[in-house]
């Protein structure tokens, strides 16, 4: 990037702003807290996005809802086709009598709103760009790569618990994210196994494969925005792990792009949502898709949501991962290249969301004969 960039009015100083409020450690919620009525000039989206997003007004579309109710006896079936035909036509699901219990989504949402809301100094202590730090809280991994910087703080916890000494998560939240931790995981088993038979494997196929092997929690935070129209929450991005479990407060705001449009993710109470990971559309050889999302900015908040990347980050093995060979055959043969998590993981990171479609699945896909 540029030193100096012309915003839509006028040339200025952008990577003194950026570093400005980065030194700051206060995050979006410094800046609101700080009263200001319009969005700083680091956080603004080119016009051009600005005017594109009037293309999808009226289009209604519903995510897949997936009821695990039944799944230890006569609903497994229809629960796999469920899962089978979100993952391949959508990438998007949203599962409901999951067995986590609304006492844990709800603590869980406080819990992250409460770190959010710390005191300055106190949450500054966590504040960090260190990549092989465990626990940290940031506001844009990719603020000096991106074109324009989201609406939105992250603490970040990397929730492997047999290497994460649980003193080290923020003590407002540790409690209730070691116990989410647990059942998330959990959860995590359950769905790997649905979507091992969803694709024609034996249940723990992608488990013996080591897909539920690594966890981190990403607890989101979005402040009201007084111009939510001229940024966004979230840009758009795939998910560059295996498979995400998302918890999403009722105020909304998650887009999913579905046939070329941006369809809402509506909240249901008690339920979570699924998405395909980049790494396994790339393991399935492109029978299910890892699709872009955004979150959009709103005036009402702060909208709490917490992620949960099912991924083997920051972990030193070189066990490769491409294609499940299982699934290959001369008519289908592999579309990728084998690669390590941390490979693909640096590739993304790499490029940042800079609000244009750049996954770095394409970096790893074969030249076709």
């Amino acid at each position: 990037m540029e030193d100096v960039v012309p915003t839509r009015h006028q040339p200025y100083d952008r990577r003194k702003d950026l570093y400005e409020f980065d030194s700051s450690k206060a995050g979006i919620k410094g800046l609101v807290d700080a009263g200001i009525a319009k969005v700083p000039r680091i956080f603004l989206r080119p016009l051009e996005d600005v005017a594109s997003d009037c293309q999808d007004a009226g289009f209604q579309f519903q995510i897949p809802v997936v009821d695990m109710g039944g799944i230890d006896g006569p609903g497994r079936l229809e629960a796999v086709l469920r899962v089978r035909s979100a993952a391949r036509e959508v990438g998007f699901f949203q599962v409901v009598n999951h067995g986590i219990g609304r006492d844990i989504l709800e603590g869980m949402l406080d819990g992250a709103r409460a770190f959010h809301e710390m005191e300055g100094e106190e949450k500054a202590a966590y504040y960090s760009r260190e990549m092989g730090r465990k626990v940290k809280y940031v506001s844009n991994f990719d603020l000096y790569l991106s074109k324009y910087a989201n609406w939105r703080d992250t603490l970040f916890c990397l929730m492997t618990l047999e290497e994460l000494d649980p003193k080290e998560l923020p003590p407002v939240c540790r409690d209730i994210m070691v116990e989410y931790s647990k059942q998330v995981k959990a959860l995590g088993r359950t769905l790997f196994q649905l979507l091992s038979e969803a694709l024609g494997l034996e249940p723990n196929h992608l488990a013996n494969m080591g897909c539920d092997k690594g966890q981190a929690i990403l607890c989101h935070y979005y402040p009201s925005c007084p111009e939510p129209d001229l940024t966004m929450g979230t840009t758009r991005h795939s998910d560059p792990d295996f498979l995400t479990v998302l918890l999403q407060d009722h105020i909304g705001g998650l887009e999913v792009l579905y046939q070329d449009k941006w369809v809402e993710v509506l909240p249901l109470p008690g339920a979570l949502v699924v998405n395909i990971g980049d790494l396994l559309q790339l393991m399935s050889n492109d029978d299910f898709i890892s699709v872009e999302h955004r979150v959009r900015a709103n005036q009402v908040g702060p909208r709490v949501s917490v992620a949960c990347f099912f991924t083997q980050l920051m972990d030193a093995s070189t066990t490769k991962y491409g294609p499940i060979r299982e699934l290959l055959s001369e008519d289908n043969p592999a579309k990728y290249r084998d690669m390590t998590v941390n490979e693909f993981v640096a590739e993304y990171d790499s490029r940042g969301l800079d609000g244009k479609s750049r996954s770095a699945l394409a970096h790893f896909r074969l030249p076709t004969i």
